[in-house]
C-alpha cells in the first residue's frame, strides 16, 4: 500500500500574503459564488459503490484461492495417499511385531494405538453411495465390473485465460451489484454456472458464458438511495467481508493452503519433493519391519 506524499511545506508568511494579493478580486469586482454544496448522501454513495467493488474483488480472490486449494487437495489426495496409507501400515505392523516379541504392556498399547489409526475399509453401503446413482453404476464402477482400468480424477487447473474470463464476468454479473430481487435472482444463478465452469477449467464454457451475459439484459441505472439504506448497505458489506476473511484465513492455514504458498509457482513439483521424502521413509519402514521380524523368529 503506498502512502500518501509528505505535505509541502507551507509558504513563509511574507510569500503566502503576496500569494493572497495576487489572488485578491479587483476593487468594485464582486467575488465568485463558492459552487454549491454537494448533498450529503452523495459521498455516502461513492463509499457504498467502492465498498462494492472491493468486496467483489476480494470474493474472486478467495473464490480463486479456493478452487486453488481444491484442486491441489485432489492431486496430493490422488498422488500422496496410498503413500501416507502404506506408512500407517507399516508403523502398524512393526509395532504389532515388537509387542508380540517383548510382551510389554506398554508396546502393546503401542501396537494397538497404531493399528487403530490405520483407515478401515469402508462398508458396502459407503461404495454403494459413490458407485451407484440415478442414472445407475457410475462410469467407474462399470469399468471396474468389467476389468477396465479406471480413469484417474482428472487434472483441473484453470488457465491463465480462464482465470481473466473468470475474473470479468463476476466483476460484471455479481448478485452484489443487482438493483432488485428479480435482478439478483438472475445474477445468483448466473453466477453459480460460471463458478462450476471456472472449477472445471472450462475456458470454452466461460467464453460462451461471456457472450451470454453481454447480450444479456442491461441493468438498470443505480439510483440515490437514502441515508439509512446506504448505512445499512455499508454495514452488510462490511459483515460480508468479515465472513469472507475468516474463508480465506481457513484456507491459507489449512494444511493445503499452506503448502500451496511454499511453493505458489510450481506446486507440482512440491508434490514431487514430498512423494520422493515418502517413499524414502516406505523404504526405511519396510526395511525395519523386515529386522523386527527376522528379530522376532531368532
Amino acid at each position: 500500500m503506498t502512502t500518501p506524499d509528505a505535505a509541502e511545506p507551507a509558504p513563509p508568511p511574507q510569500e503566502a500574503s503576496q500569494e493572497r494579493a495576487e489572488v485578491r478580486p479587483e476593487a468594485g469586482r464582486p467575488e465568485t459564488a463558492p459552487p454549491a454544496s454537494e448533498r450529503p448522501e452523495a459521498r455516502l454513495e461513492r463509499a457504498v459503490r467502492a465498498a462494492e467493488q472491493a468486496l467483489i474483488e476480494y470474493e474472486i480472490a478467495v473464490e480463486t484461492f479456493r478452487v486453488e486449494v481444491e484442486n491441489f487437495s485432489r492431486l496430493h489426495h490422488q498422488k500422496l495417499g496410498p503413500m501416507y496409507a502404506r506408512l500407517e501400515e507399516l508403523d502398524a505392523a512393526i509395532a504389532e511385531a515388537k509387542a508380540a516379541r517383548t510382551g510389554d504392556p506398554e508396546d502393546l498399547r503401542l501396537a494397538q494405538e497404531l493399528r487403530g489409526r490405520v483407515l478401515p475399509m469402508p462398508d458396502v453401503s459407503e461404495l454403494f453411495n459413490e458407485w451407484v446413482d440415478s442414472d445407475g453404476l457410475s462410469p467407474e464402477a462399470a469399468a471396474m465390473l468389467n476389468e477396465q482400468p479406471v480413469r484417474a480424477p482428472e487434472r483441473v487447473r484453470p488457465s491463465d485465460e480462464a482465470r481473466k474470463l473468470y475474473r470479468d464476468l463476476v466483476r460484471q454479473a455479481h448478485p452484489d451489484l443487482a438493483q432488485d430481487d428479480k435482478e439478483r435472482a438472475r445474477r445468483d444463478e448466473f453466477i453459480v454456472r460460471v463458478n462450476a465452469a471456472y472449477a472445471r477449467g472450462d475456458e470454452a464454457l466461460l467464453r460462451e458464458l461471456s457472450e451470454e451475459w453481454a447480450a444479456g439484459p442491461v441493468p438498470p441505472e443505480q439510483q440515490p438511495s437514502e441515508s439509512e439504506e446506504l448505512y445499512a448497505r455499508l454495514e452488510w458489506l462490511a459483515r460480508r467481508k468479515e465472513l469472507l476473511s475468516v474463508v480465506a484465513r481457513d484456507l491459507e492455514e489449512g494444511p493445503i493452503g499452506s503448502m500451496l504458498r511454499m511453493a505458489p509457482d510450481d506446486p507440482d513439483r512440491l508434490l514431487e519433493q514430498i512423494a520422493e521424502q515418502l517413499l524414502a521413509q516406505v523404504g526405511e519402514r519396510e526395511a525395519e519391519l523386515v529386522r523386527v521380524t527376522q528379530g522376532q523368529g531368532s
